[in-house]
């Protein structure tokens, strides 16, 4: 049903194969395991994963330019939206940043067999590392945006905050007054 879902949902924007929709799944299975014992995800109905978590990730990875990246998803949590981008671009490097100890755990493990993700278990800040682009949700986009770690910044983020910043924003397809926003840092 999740795999059927998903390219469903995502069809309209790209195709995914089927070894991306197994790892996509084998994502949502630890995902629904972990987060009985460990907070993750507020959102837990199916359809909701399936459009708000997967679908906003997949659409930002395919927002991304061509070619091999080096790409930090900051605020990683349940591996949103890095996990979904790492499947989808292999071709990209995807580090997956995560303060929290408990949930960096999780991101490990999740990671596991995806041999372009890499977990790192500290504070954004504390970071030496240059990336071509951010990536981000659910963190704070003020936040993300003092970040000088790479020239470029994808924010999946609400209307209203897209709406309090400087950059282009691209309405998600999926509803819930959601934007993808692109900020470019002046090198």
């Amino acid at each position: 049903m999740f795999k059927e879902l998903v390219a469903a949902e995502f069809g309209a924007y790209g195709s995914l194969s089927l070894t991306q929709l197994d790892r996509l799944e084998r994502h949502y299975a630890d995902l629904t395991r972990w987060n009985e014992r460990l907070n993750l995800t507020r959102i837990r109905e199916l359809g909701d994963a399936v459009r708000f978590h997967y679908c906003e990730s997949l659409f930002l990875a395919r927002s991304l330019p061509a070619g091999a990246l080096r790409i930090a998803d900051i605020g990683s949590g349940a591996g949103f939206p890095g996990i979904p981008i790492a499947i989808f671009r292999p071709d990209c490097e995807v580090t997956l940043v995560e303060s929290h100890q408990r949930k960096a755990v999780f991101l490990r493990e999740a990671a596991r067999g995806l041999p372009n993700v890499r977990v790192i278990a500290k504070r954004a800040e504390e970071l030496q590392d240059r990336f071509n682009w951010l990536v981000s949700r659910a963190v704070a986009p003020a936040d993300v945006l003092r970040l000088r770690l790479a020239e470029n910044i994808l924010l999946l983020i609400g209307e209203d905050d897209a709406a309090k910043l400087t950059g282009d924003a691209t309405q998600l397809p999926w509803g819930n007054q959601r934007v993808l926003f692109h900020v470019k840092h002046a090198a």
